[in-house]
């Protein structure tokens, strides 16, 4: 809703809640963004194309799709972007 952040739910939570980006809750893609919006102040971390972010505890994970300002959280919650797996190296 402040920015132009889009994600793809990987995983569902395993309790009921709200995920924001920006410190605000995301809308549908089909919804129209007020216009003016800015992600609040503590949430500006960012989110980054392609990385997945997630939280064990709550069971959520997330595909970022498109870039934006805001930082992903889960009830209050921060999101940490996932580490990619070590690949066992091939001789």
């Amino acid at each position: 809703a402040v920015c132009d952040t889009e994600v793809v739910v990987v995983r569902p939570p395993t309790t009921p809640g709200a995920l924001s980006c920006g410190g605000a809750p995301m809308i549908a893609n089909t919804e129209a963004r007020a216009p003016g919006g800015a992600p609040a102040e503590g949430h500006t971390g960012g989110s980054l194309l392609g990385k997945r972010y997630a939280d064990d505890g709550i069971g959520i994970e997330v595909l970022c799709s498109k870039a934006g300002q805001g930082s992903l959280s889960y009830e209050g919650t921060p999101l940490a972007p996932r580490e990619a797996k070590k690949l066992p190296a091939s001789d």
